[in-house]
Order: C-alpha cells, then structure tokens, then sequence
C-alpha cells in the first residue's frame, strides 16, 4: 500500500489528438537514490523530475561572449535602475545551465594560458611580470564572470510566482535557494579579491624568476579557494537541475485538480482523461491541465508532509477546479469517516472553485457499507452515514474496470473546462502577487 508520503510530482504529460489537448501531472513512486549532503528528503524524490512543455536552455553553460563583453563591476545609479518585475509562470525553464565547478575552473586555467604578454616589451622580467599580471587576471575573471552570470540569471525568490516559491521551498528546504545563491557570490568576491592581490603582486615583481613565482602563488591560491569554496557552485548546479525540471504550468489554461486521500484512485482517473477521445472537447482551442496530487491526510496544517503541502499549493495558486475522488470500498487505506472530514475540510477551504466528486471502484462496492473495525460509529449523524453509503450528493459513480460513469464524469469535465476558462479571463483566482520583504 503506498502512503502520500512516497509519492512525488513525476512528469507533465502532454497529449494532443485533433480536437483535445491534456496536460498530466503526474505523480508517482519516487527511485531512492543517493542525494547531495543538504538534499531535503522532498529534493531527493525530485531529483528524477522531467517536463516536456518548454525547451531545455539550448546552449551549455555561459557562452565566451559573455565573458569578452561583459565588465566584472557595472556600478549603476539608484535612479537608473529599474524597479523589479515579477517573472510569471516558467522562470525554472529559464535558468542557465550550470558548469561544475571541478570543469569550470580548469576551462578557466586553460584560458588564462593561453594569454600572451604585451608585444614589444624587451625587458625580459618586464615581460614576465606582464605576462603573469595578465594571466592571473584573465584566469580572475574566467572565474568571476560566469559566476557573476548565475546570480544575474536565477530569478530573486521574491519575484517568482507563488506556486514556483512554493515549489522551491517545498522542495529544496525553507531558505536553501538563497543560501546556495548567497555562497556563490561570496565566492565570486573573493576569486575577485584573491586575483586582484596577486595580479597586482606579479605586475611588481623585480624579476623573472619573481614574476613566476607570483604567477604560480596567484593561481594557487584561486585553487585553494575553489576547493574550500567550489562546492557551492555544484549545489546551484543541482538546484538548477531539479528546478528546470518541475512542471510547468498555463496560467491562460484551466486546471482540474485531482484531490482525495491516498490510492483513492485518482491516477486511473488522469490516464482517462488524459488519454480521452474527441468527443471530449469539441474545440480545437480548448485545452485543459490535469493534475493529479499526492493524497491527503486527516491531519492539520502544522503536522502535513511537504507532499501535502504541494497539494494545496496547487489548489491555492493555480486557477484550479477540483476533482475530488472518494473510494468508500475500504481498499485504499483511509476510511470513509476519516475521508469525510478531509472532503469536509477541503470543501470549505475552497468552496469557490468549481467542484465535481467522483466514487471511484464502483463495481467493488456491494449493498452494505464497508465499516473499519476501529472506527467509533456511536457518534455518527446522518450526513457521515449517507456518506458511507453513496458518497456525497450528486457525485458521478465511476469504475475505471467496467467503464461505468466514465462518459457522465467526461461530459463533467466538458462543462467544467468552459466555466473555468471564463472565469480565467475574467481574472478570478488568478494569483500573481508579489511578495514584500
């Protein structure tokens, strides 16, 4: 029996036939696999996340251009800033493509080599001291430039949409983003500072003999920093793996959010859906997410897993109608009481999204309603005994073996797709506000 607490965000699904087109957002059984040091359990089960809605950054690491056209300090007048502006939905799928450190700073080097020094200098402990003050302050700014290049390229926290902040913290652990960009820019200033001083050391040399040993004291030392320091570069590079790879969302689409308690059946449902014929949708221009999310728990906020906490991060960021799925067979681990008081919970915290309920595992359900052992029936009223028996009122009855209700929750969907798209271009339940400090 597998817990919310195994289950991840595993891949957006796109499906396109003429006259449907259907995101999925799957979630699925996470591979164990061994993580980086500060990993939260949550970026270890997303480690393996893909998306196939928006192109991979096509070129690899920071282009040499950037580099030659680019100063180590820009400084900017506070009135010639311009003010910050929120990234919308995709900012993940924009984020560059990290260098580890260990290849970085040895393109760095050869770089740095292959730097001549000034032509027409006969001195030659002139020429030493200008070859090794150049070097050393090209290997510098090979170093500091791409890193300088990252902290511009990964967007400040503050101006991600809500849902992608919530997907960095859920993920990667309240606070790590900024640790990680922090130590990558400690690390540039101090490749700066390190390769200024002995830049300037070489270019001071009384001899040749001096000039190189300057020269290799000055890339000694960018070494040293580079090991005690280089590892902060790799976490970014890992951060950016797995945030390129969360899914990515259409705040112009809507989204039916699949909703229930563990093993509900909620994913049978998403590949029906998904995978549904044309009659579905009668236009070409109508299309529709669908999301399936980690099950919930009869517990409160305070004590729910990161997993959980996704869920309602869909359901409070995104445009979002829900399709809640109840199983009342007594398979799925969670009894009906305990999953009446989460449908409960859930219909009052988000009584104005457009809502459709669905019994799944219908053909198992036979003429009495299953009881669990351990339940305490002595206080029940009549809403939680009729819930026991049919579920809520007007939920579509479905079995996904027998294909019972699954036109009736079709055309469902049908009526929610339209609803929901207009209430998109109204501008209800759209979330883009911008967090202040």
């Amino acid at each position: 029996m597998k817990l919310a607490s195994s289950l991840v965000p595993h891949q957006w699904r796109l499906l396109t036939s003429p006259q449907l087109s259907l995101q999925a957002f799957i979630f699925s059984t996470a591979s164990t696999t061994k993580s980086h040091t500060f990993w939260s359990p949550s970026l270890r089960q997303c480690r393996n996340l893909q998306t196939a809605l928006s192109p991979i950054v096509s070129s690899s690491y920071l282009p040499t251009s950037y580099i030659t056209q680019k100063q180590i300090e820009i400084p900017t007048s506070p009135e010639k800033q311009s003010p910050p502006v929120q990234e919308g939905l995709g900012a993940f799928q924009k984020l560059p493509m990290v260098m580890p450190s260990i290849d970085l700073y040895a393109s760095a080097l050869r770089k740095s080599k292959r730097v001549q020094p000034t032509k027409g200098i006969a001195n030659i402990a002139k020429r030493e001291r200008n070859r090794g003050a150049k070097q050393l302050d090209a290997f510098m700014k090979e170093l500091a430039l791409p890193l300088k290049g990252y902290m511009e390229s990964f967007p400040r926290k503050k101006l991600l949409h809500p849902y992608e902040r919530s997907l960095i913290d859920l993920t990667l652990g309240d606070g790590k983003y900024e640790e990680v960009l922090g130590k990558v820019d400690v690390l540039r200033k101090k490749v700066q500072s390190v390769g200024k001083e002995h830049a300037s050391l070489c270019a001071k040399a009384l001899s040749k003999k001096e000039a190189e040993e300057r020269l290799s004291e000055g890339v000694e030392k960018l070494e040293l920093v580079f090991q005690q320091q280089g590892g902060a570069v790799d976490d970014l590079l890992t951060i950016a793996k797995v945030l390129r790879a969360m899914p990515v969302v259409d705040l112009e689409m809507p989204t039916l959010c699949l909703v229930g308690a563990p093993n509900v059946g909620k994913s049978s449902l998403v590949r029906i859906l998904s995978t549904g014929k044309p009659e579905i949708i009668e236009s070409s221009r109508n299309a529709l997410q669908v999301t399936d999310t980690p099950g919930l728990l009869r517990r409160c906020d305070e004590d729910r897993n990161n997993l959980e906490k996704l869920t309602l991060a869909v359901l409070t960021h995104l445009p979002t109608a829900v399709l809640y799925v109840h199983d009342l067979t007594g398979e799925c681990g969670t009894s009906p009481s305990d999953q009446f008081q989460i449908y409960k919970e859930m219909k009052e915290r988000f009584k104005d999204y457009l809502w459709i309920d669905a019994v799944s595992k219908c053909d198992l359900l036979g003429g009495s309603p299953v009881m669990y052992a351990k339940e305490d029936r002595s206080s029940d009223d009549a809403e939680i005994i009729k819930y026991r028996e049919r579920g809520p009122d007007e939920s579509i009855h479905v079995s996904v073996k027998t294909e019972q209700g699954l036109n009736e929750l079709k055309n469902k969907v049908k009526e929610v797709l339209s609803s929901e798209m207009e209430k998109i271009q109204s501008g209800e339940k759209t979330d883009q506000s911008v967090a202040t400090c």
